[in-house]
């Protein structure tokens, strides 16, 4: 079997949570684009973790995890996660970590270009992470780019120096800033590579093997729908393609097709970053719901943007995901409201619209909302159905509809059991 589970919104549903409460019943889990410019939270028996590069099976011990060819890996950072993991009592081995030969390094002179770009941009900038992901991809796509399995390369050190001299007619002759300097890069590349070396291995093979041998394979995407590069809210997306389509890809078995696309759906909306936000709540409405729901960016710490449920934005997610289920996360947030706004269509120039638009409509786009019944009162403990107070359950009901997707599991909390399956 091979499913993944992808975002909806903007990202920050919840995606590391649910692959935590998946990986359960997988064999292997495998992360298939992005890198470390975003984060997946996961609260267990064993303490709460932030998964910026690691897929988020790897605090179960069965589980074994890839990080595929679509990833651009900063291995500094990685090393540091693995790091912090291995001090908490997680077991990090090559048995258990397995990185693609194919997914490219994210370098320190990325992460430079990222900030001199950003801070060239000023007030126009696009909210960048400053984690050198546009940089890395950019230079993914101009062939111009060093990839794992270039650390065994004997000719590692001539490559960087030509990369190296490249990179300075734009870090010198276009922002006039130092140099990029070719022998601290290859220090770098040696400390840090050296660590993960034993990491490295053709993962796309690995997979195969996996699935021929009938093993349970779980994709998961960093991100979500409104973030991808070719159908988000571009150019405030990320930089790479954040959608379920891309998974096999990303992941290493191009071939291979999907059997199930799990979307992960946030009861309310949040956002990161620059870019259109049509349900955005501002004042003390705005930090209420930031307060009830931890809105604070993973990777970054960053106060996140947050509004009411967007069924617009949310049902273009889930066609464009191609999701055949869906988990919704974060209800539990909800429970101080009265009332619960929804915002059911668009209205443009004057006229309503329940189609995601782009460009300047979007810009345009006024929120059309409308009131649902709360529940004021705590939920965190139920566990079926019939527990959950009827207005909870016509929330749940009311946005299954709006969406036209079947969820499947709803999350009352951030603990690894603190959910209910509300349909097989």
């Amino acid at each position: 079997m091979l499913n993944a589970i992808v975002g909806i919104n903007w990202g920050d549903e919840g995606k590391g949570r649910m692959v935590d409460l998946l990986s359960e019943r997988m064999d292997v889990v495998v992360r298939f684009q992005g890198g470390n410019n975003a984060g997946h939270t996961v609260v267990n028996d064993k303490g709460k973790f932030i998964l910026n590069l690691l897929p988020s099976g790897i605090l179960r011990e069965n589980v074994v995890n890839v990080m595929g060819n679509g990833v651009v890996i900063d291995l500094e950072h990685l090393c540091g996660e693995i790091g912090r993991l291995q001090e908490a009592g997680i077991s990090v081995t090559p048995e258990h970590l397995k990185i693609s030969d194919r997914a490219v390094i994210c370098m320190p002179y990325h992460r430079r270009l990222d900030c001199l770009e950003e801070d060239r941009l000023k007030d126009a900038k696009f909210g960048s992470t400053r984690r050198g992901i546009a940089p890395v991809y950019g230079d993914k796509y101009m062939k111009k780019a060093l990839r794992m399995g270039d650390l065994f390369d004997s000719n590692l050190k001539s490559r960087l120096q030509a990369i190296v001299e490249w990179k300075n007619l734009t870090v010198v002759g276009g922002y006039h800033a130092d140099p990029i300097d070719a022998e601290e890069m290859y220090r770098w590349l040696e400390k840090f590579g050296g660590i993960l070396k034993d990491y490295v291995c053709d993962t796309g093979d690995y997979l195969e093997n996996a699935l021929a041998r009938g093993r349970s394979v779980m994709l998961e995407a960093q991100l979500g729908a409104l973030r991808d590069i070719e159908y988000g809210i571009y150019p405030y997306t990320t930089s790479s393609t954040t959608l379920a389509g891309y998974g096999p890809i990303g992941a290493g078995v191009p071939g291979r097709k999907l059997d199930r696309v799990i979307g992960v759906m946030k009861a309310y909306s949040s956002c990161v970053g620059e870019g259109p936000f049509t349900v955005e709540w501002f004042g003390e409405e705005a930090e209420a719901l930031r307060k009830a729901g931890n809105e604070y960016g993973a990777a970054t710490g960053r106060p996140r943007r947050v509004g009411p449920f967007d069924a617009v934005a949310s049902a273009y997610g889930v066609r464009v995901q191609g999701a055949d289920e869906l988990a919704l996360t974060k209800m539990d947030v909800l429970s101080y409201m009265e009332k619960i706004p929804v915002c059911t269509a668009y209205e443009i120039d004057g006229e309503r619209t329940k189609l995601f638009p782009v460009g300047e409509r979007l810009d345009r786009a006024k929120p059309v909302i409308e009131e649902l019944e709360g529940w004021q009162c705590d939920i965190s403990g139920c566990r079926t159905v019939e527990e959950l107070p009827r207005a909870a359950r016509a929330y749940v009901r009311a946005l299954e509809a709006l969406v036209d997707c079947p969820i499947t599991t709803v999350s009352v909390g951030a603990g690894r059991e603190e959910y209910i399956k509300w349909k097989d």
